[in-house]
């Protein structure tokens, strides 16, 4: 917890000087409020900063209507400001000019709002050991969810638990037929429309023996929620620090908010200079905290009809955690979520990383997904085109698993061929072209033999099997083909390059086998 006697000790070195008697050093501070002219009712917190205030003494006033242990004014003391402070109860800070508003006001956020720590050993910036710290001021187990009843940090306290907290603590997530009666009830219109505390019943059909609950806001955005098990309405005391609980919970939100996004931004400024290639690739491998040896990029796309939505969520999700406790390090480029994990030679880790990161997005979400080879902090634009040419498989084939280069790069080889050749112009004769117009005039199946000829390595007994008839009935359409276009059969590289060509006309597009099947050209004599 941050005391009272160390906001004094760092605010000294600011060059702020405390006036009147000692007060109580030991003192717990939870909270800072900071004077707002325009607020219908007084701010409350713990510390409070007079900004703007011209008078020490008008800023004991306004510090004892926020119930506040301590503030921080800018002005002249009178000789009387001791004794005020006295009965007032507060310990007060004069502030030296000097020292902006901004200064004092980032470092007293900073000491009251991320210097806590409960007995749980729980750090700075934790929302849990916010949620211990209001429990053990309000008298029962707190929750604090987001705006959709998941989650976000519960207390340790159990007090008054019941089976509808275990179930929600369980589930990351409160549980859909309470959440169906807090509906019914109207919790969620008064959470969207009122700042004020609302006691919700018990309902034991559902396990839930009563709540208190209050809206996280900051300004018109609805941010969570707070709630604290009762089993009756809390006092006036107590609901006072329970809203009061819930305009600090809006801060850290806020807070951390920030602290994510510019996290966010330099991860992302880093991967891409990863991915794009980089004489320093191994530096920028440090500074993002990944660990030495082979690495793997992956990359995603989320489809929803909310247009970006679903990519934007999965983003959220990839780059979810602080002080790099996430195994990989991502960005977002266009529509596409490129992560660089740590995964060896074995694609298995990087599986189990997508099936968690899409496990969490909403079952309407359709995702493709791909993941390039092993490489060394040198090799990963290689290991990307391969995440992106893995990734275009998937989605051209949406219901097999997730495609890895080492899997696939047999049909990765293919695609690109077939990328290859659709650059150019398809000849209009040649022994492929030539035989696929004879199988669509005549329906002769000339193409599908010489393929299993082909990859049969000349096995005409094998061929036959493959395609179900009679080694003879192979014999006779290899000798029947000859006569149609000059296969060159004993040439190995025309055979290796009509089974390249069979093989990337596959898959439908310019250089597919329809693109054969045209009239001859009209011949003159």
């Amino acid at each position: 917890m941050v005391t009272l006697d160390r906001l004094v000790n760092v605010l000294g070195g600011y060059g702020a000087r405390l006036i009147g008697p000692r007060a109580e050093r030991d003192v717990e501070l939870h909270s800072v409020a900071m004077h707002d002219p325009t607020a219908d009712e007084p701010v409350v917190g713990d510390v409070f900063l007079a900004v703007g205030v011209p008078s020490v003494t008008r800023g004991l006033e306004l510090a004892a209507q926020a119930h506040s242990r301590a503030v921080l004014v800018r002005g002249a003391s009178g000789p009387d400001t001791a004794e005020q402070a006295r009965r007032a109860g507060l310990a007060v800070l004069v502030v030296d000019p000097a020292v902006s508003w901004s200064q004092v006001a980032g470092a007293v956020y900073g000491l009251v709002l991320e210097g806590r720590e409960t007995e749980a050993g729980r750090g700075p910036s934790d929302l849990f050991a916010l949620a211990d710290t209001l429990a053990g001021a309000v008298g029962g187990a707190v929750t604090i969810e987001d705006p959709h009843s998941r989650v976000m940090a519960y207390s340790g306290a159990q007090q008054d638990a019941d089976p509808a907290r275990h179930d929600t603590i369980l589930g990351r997530r409160v549980p859909e037929p309470v959440r169906e009666l807090f509906e019914r009830r109207g919790v969620f219109a008064h959470l969207a429309a009122s700042d004020a505390p609302l006691f919700v019943p018990a309902a034991p059909e559902h396990g839930l023996h009563g709540r208190m609950v209050v809206a996280v806001r900051a300004g018109r955005e609805l941010l969570g929620s707070v709630w604290v098990a009762c089993r009756a309405p809390l006092d006036d005391r107590r609901r006072r620090v329970f809203a009061e609980g819930a305009h600090t919970v809006a801060l850290h939100l806020l807070r951390s908010r920030i602290s994510a996004d510019l996290e966010r931004q330099v991860e992302s400024e880093l991967v891409i200079e990863l991915l794009d290639g980089t004489a320093d690739a191994a530096a920028v491998i440090g500074k993002l905290g990944l660990p030495p040896g082979r690495l793997r990029v992956v990359a995603l796309q989320a489809h929803t009809d909310e247009r970006h939505g679903a990519i934007l969520l999965a983003f959220e999700r990839a780059t979810t955690g602080f002080g790099w406790s996430r195994p990989g390090r991502s960005t977002m480029f266009g529509n596409t979520v490129y992560t660089v994990l740590p995964a060896g030679e074995d694609a298995g880790p990087a599986r189990d990383w997508l099936r968690d990161i899409t496990a969490g997005l909403p079952g309407h979400v359709t995702f493709a997904a791909g993941i390039g080879g092993a490489a060394g902090p040198g090799e990963l634009p290689a290991s990307r085109q391969e995440a992106d040419e893995s990734l275009a498989l998937h989605a051209l084939h949406p219901h097999r698993d997730v495609v890895s280069y080492e899997q696939s790069w047999d049909e990765i080889l293919l695609q690109r061929l077939r990328t290859a050749a659709s650059a150019g112009r398809i000849p209009d004769r040649g022994p492929i072209a030539e035989l696929a117009r004879h199988d669509a005039v005549h329906g002769t199946g000339y193409l599908r033999t010489l393929r299993a000829w082909l990859e049969c390595h000349g096995d005409r007994v094998a061929a036959a099997a493959e395609l179900g008839v009679h080694q003879n009935t192979v014999r006779y359409r290899l000798r029947k083909m000859a006569e149609i276009a000059d296969l060159g059969l004993a040439d190995p590289r025309k055979r290796l390059a009509m089974l390249i060509t069979l093989a990337v006309a596959d898959e439908p597009g310019p250089f597919s086998a329809r693109t054969f099947r045209r009239p001859p050209p009209v011949s003159h004599p």
